[in-house]
């Protein structure tokens, strides 16, 4: 579905992806790991078209979409969901997530996404008319992600979503996330939390200085010496848990 070959970018006149190499098969959990400022988040821009790609090829679906408008990949149904987790704090959960669907006018499409969105975060619906300002950082982490999959995704690129949450938070949104996956929605999940990540993923890539250091199937890399040495940390979870 995705592939990303010899990517090369970064912001003004400093290089931060020197030929970075991703595939992402359709139906598939990928994981895209390490450390701050090793250039994940500046993958999923560029595959988002929020900066442009310098040299290299992004593809998806075999189309080129390297330096495409972002409304454009949008159209296409490759949709980001920020590491800032920014919801509009003035208007209500549920117009926040109707936000998601701007560029949609199927009407039983997007009641039907509404109430999946309900369905995999129930806090949602039940502060469905509050103020988006007024919820917890797990709350807003789960109506950022809902309003992604009110975009009707293709493919799911989910920025670093464990970040500043409580463990048991954290296990609940992997869980829906890999809810999300068996629902037919292709994921890229960018994340620092290395063990979890590899728990949900079914391949895994790990980047260091702008380069892919390691990849393959997640449970070799749980299982690679210097990945645990160097990256394995976070919340311990097990697959059953997060199936639950």
């Amino acid at each position: 579905m995705l592939e990303v070959r010899d990517l090369q970018t970064g912001y003004g006149r400093i290089k931060i992806l020197d030929g970075v190499n991703v595939s992402v098969a359709g139906g598939s959990i990928v994981t895209v790991l390490g450390g701050n400022g090793t250039g994940k988040s500046t993958l999923l821009k560029a595959l988002s078209g929020l900066i442009p790609v310098w040299d290299g090829e992004i593809l998806f679906d075999g189309e080129s979409i390297a330096n495409l408008r972002p409304d454009r990949i949008v159209n296409r149904g490759l949709i980001q969901v920020t590491q800032g987790k920014e919801a509009y704090p003035a208007m209500t959960v549920e117009e926040n997530l109707m936000v998601g669907a701007f560029t949609r006018s199927d009407k039983q499409g997007i009641r039907r996404d509404l109430d999946k969105v309900y369905d995999y975060f129930p806090a949602l619906q039940e502060r469905r008319r509050q103020l988006s300002g007024t919820l917890s950082g797990g709350e807003v982490q789960m109506l950022v992600i809902g309003r992604g999959l009110m975009a009707n995704p293709r493919m799911l690129m989910l920025d670093e979503p464990s970040a500043a949450l409580a463990p048991q938070v954290v296990l609940n949104i992997f869980a829906n996330v890999y809810r999300i996956s068996q629902s037919g929605v292709t994921i890229l999940l960018v994340e620092q939390n290395v063990r979890m990540a590899l728990l949900l993923a079914g391949y895994g890539y790990i980047i260091r200085d702008g380069r892919v250091l390691i990849e393959g199937p997640a449970e070799e890399l749980s299982g690679d010496e210097s990945v645990k040495l160097s990256y394995l940390g976070g919340t311990v979870a097990s697959r059953e848990q997060m199936s639950s």
